[in-house]
């Protein structure tokens, strides 16, 4: 057998091999040995028909191909071993002539990193400030949430509470219907459609109203119709708001002592959301920065359309259906979907691969204990479902899902810390450029075409 190996760009190498005469013979007798115990011959028992007469029934060319899928995976897996390449993937194969049988595969082999001088980066924190304009409206909303819904004789007006049988119709299809529904008339608001709040506005108590609506640009079926929406008020509310004094305050949530008290809270919390705000977007700026400033990032396509799969499933996950439904719903073709995805699944492998190398480079490492820790506060916080839960993290497979979540946060934390301009507790390492992504891939028998 001759083999030769070529290094592609994209992380792959190209195997060219070329099968021994003798080796594609003893192939055609193990095919022989397999298709004589499926197929009959006339005048001759199943299994003992002679090769000459069975190749002679069943033509050279399927004796041919039963050969040569059962050589391939041999050699194939040999020449990995004689080349010394490491897959990660299967090949594809692409068959140069079947007597004497040559191939070609191309290979994809792990990804090559080379993060440069990454302890040099740098990134400036935005400074989080909480202006009083949030603390009122956060003290408004509350207002909102505390106030009081009074039934009112006299037609509806902005910022009623309306009960009411509502039925939409828009190119003579039924679109909803709801009977005694209930609903917010906000300054500005969109209810239901476009239009629907508006034409509430002056309907009174046991009133029937019809009222134009459009359907936004941008809806999958009726993107841009009109139609019509017609609605039976039962019965209208007021809000009325408590006043903004110490008493409200001392009856807000687990009450406190003044409206100066609660102002303080708001504005603590609001902190503290624009901080974990900023601290997200902080880390997307390092990954971001991480990847620019990397002197190679190279790997095999395969990690991409491995990537492009997973976002489909989630986002067909996400809606509800299966991922068959989930493309009828969009009304679009899997490779439709696949082809608007490549982008953002290129960037989740490039900053994947970075922060895997970052880790390797850091030497961040997740002890047992800290999947054990991380366990106990997800179980702990489960209530009566605590057990089950429990229970769903002792595989290897959960624990190693955990495992992977800690050590993705560890490694975000210290590329924060290194951003910022923090402490280099770790000396980076002398690495090859490969990053261990997977083992090697053998070639399932059978395949002989393009994978």
């Amino acid at each position: 057998m001759k083999v030769s190996s070529q290094r592609l760009p994209e992380s792959q190498v190209l195997l060219e091999v070329e099968v021994d005469p003798e080796q594609m013979e003893r192939s055609m007798d193990r095919a022989y040995r397999r298709l004589v115990q499926r197929y009959e011959v006339p005048g001759f028992r199943k299994g003992k028909t002679p090769r000459h007469m069975l190749e002679r029934h069943l033509g050279r060319a399927r004796f041919v191909n039963e050969a040569i899928d059962l050589l391939i995976p041999e050699v194939y897996n040999q020449a990995l071993e004689d080349q010394d390449v490491d897959a990660i993937d299967q090949p594809r194969i692409e068959l140069v002539s079947d007597e004497p049988l040559s191939f070609k595969a191309t290979v994809p082999v792990r990804p090559t990193l080379e993060l440069g001088e990454y302890r040099k980066l740098r990134i400036e924190r935005d400074e989080v400030r909480v202006d009083d304009g949030e603390v009122d409206a956060s003290q408004e909303e509350l207002r909102h949430r505390y106030a009081l819904h009074e039934p009112v004789e006299r037609p509806v007006q902005t910022g009623d509470i309306v009960r009411a049988d509502v039925r939409i119709v828009v190119e003579g299809r039924e679109v909803y219907k709801e009977d005694d529904t209930e609903f917010r008339l906000r300054e500005g608001a969109t209810v239901l459609l476009p239009g629907f709040a508006e034409g509430m506005v002056g309907v009174e108590k046991g009133q029937t109203r019809e009222i134009p609506v459009s359907v936004p640009e941008g809806q999958r079926e009726l993107s841009g119709k009109t139609g019509t929406a017609t609605v039976t008020v039962k019965e209208i509310k007021e809000e009325k708001l408590p006043e903004l004094n110490d008493e409200f305050a001392r009856e807000v949530g687990e009450g406190f002592t003044s409206l100066d008290a609660l102002r303080e809270r708001l504005s603590n919390d609001i902190r503290e959301r624009l901080e974990a705000q900023a601290e997200e977007e902080y880390r997307d700026k390092a990954v971001t920065a991480l990847v620019d400033a990397a002197e190679k990032i190279e790997f095999p396509p395969v990690l991409i359309d491995r990537e492009i799969e997973r976002l489909m499933r989630d986002q067909a996950r996400q809606a509800g259906q299966d991922l068959e439904r989930y493309l009828e719903m969009l009304k679009r073709s899997a490779e439709e979907l696949q082809e608007e995805l490549r982008p953002a699944a290129t960037e989740r492998v490039r900053r994947s691969l970075a922060l895997t190398k970052l880790a390797d480079e850091e030497q961040i490492k997740v002890q047992p204990a800290e999947v054990d820790e991380e366990i106990e506060k997800i179980v702990s916080s489960s209530g009566r479902q605590a057990q089950q839960m429990r229970g769903l993290f002792s595989t290897a497979d959960a624990r190693s899902a955990i495992e992977r979540s800690i050590l993705t946060r560890k490694t975000l934390d210290r590329l924060s810390e290194i951003a910022g301009g923090g402490s280099a507790e770790a000396e980076p390492r002398k690495t090859t450029e490969k990053t261990k992504t997977a083992g090697k891939k053998k070639v399932p028998a059978g395949t002989k075409e393009a994978t």
